[in-house]
């Protein structure tokens, strides 16, 4: 992933490489779904993926360009009033502005892993604070929040209060959920990379 060799982007490349990559990150997120083992109302999506590229590949600052632009993309289907989208955003940009700078400082498939590790880690440290200060806070508005805990309870019944329910269902998922974004990244990083930055691999 050593890209001293390759060019210096154009901002007009950059520009569009943002736009392409909020694109699919918005059509990654529409495509979410729900996971048996977890409440339904918790939903899993990839589109952390184009925008962790965006940062590797362009820079940090684009990254979080991307998390924005697919989240205000998505408001109009939203169903928290923008909230979801706000809690969105902020755990993706503590997701791929970490990687990307250290991506920076690194510039190796090394520094990539160590970036988007700490990356990950951040956004799950960061999940916690989010989903019980800002999320559940605004759902209890149109679900009590007895009918919250409680959905998660009876998938295990010692998540009986808020804290223990988001430690033992939403901080683990928010883990697997950055995880996955960075075993794909990794997956997909060598193939599209000349793309991105308009080389070819030499023969």
């Amino acid at each position: 992933m050593n890209h001293s060799k390759e060019r210096t982007l154009s901002p007009v490349r950059k520009l569009t490489t943002v736009a392409v990559m909020a694109a699919c990150a918005y059509l990654l997120m529409l495509l979410e779904f729900s996971i048996p083992i977890i409440p339904s109302f918790i939903k899993m999506d990839f589109s952390e993926l184009p925008a962790l590229l965006t940062s590797f590949a362009v820079g940090p600052g684009y990254g979080v360009l991307v998390c924005l632009i697919k989240n205000l993309l998505h408001l109009p289907f939203t169903s928290s009033s923008g909230v979801g989208e706000l809690s969105n955003f902020i755990l993706g940009c503590f997701f791929v502005f970490p990687a990307g700078l250290i991506y920076r400082s690194k510039n190796n498939k090394k520094g990539a892993l160590l970036g988007s590790l700490v990356g990950a880690v951040a956004m799950t440290a960061l999940s916690f604070f989010s989903n019980y200060y800002i999320v559940y806070p605004f759902y209890t508005n149109f679900m009590p929040m007895e009918a919250i805990v409680g959905a998660y309870s009876a998938l295990l019944p010692a998540a009986n209060t808020l804290p223990k329910a988001l430690l033992y269902f939403n901080v683990p998922f928010t883990l697997f959920k950055g995880l996955c974004a960075v075993a794909l990244t990794f997956l997909v990083y060598k193939r599209i990379s000349p793309i991105i930055h308009g080389v070819q691999k030499k023969s």
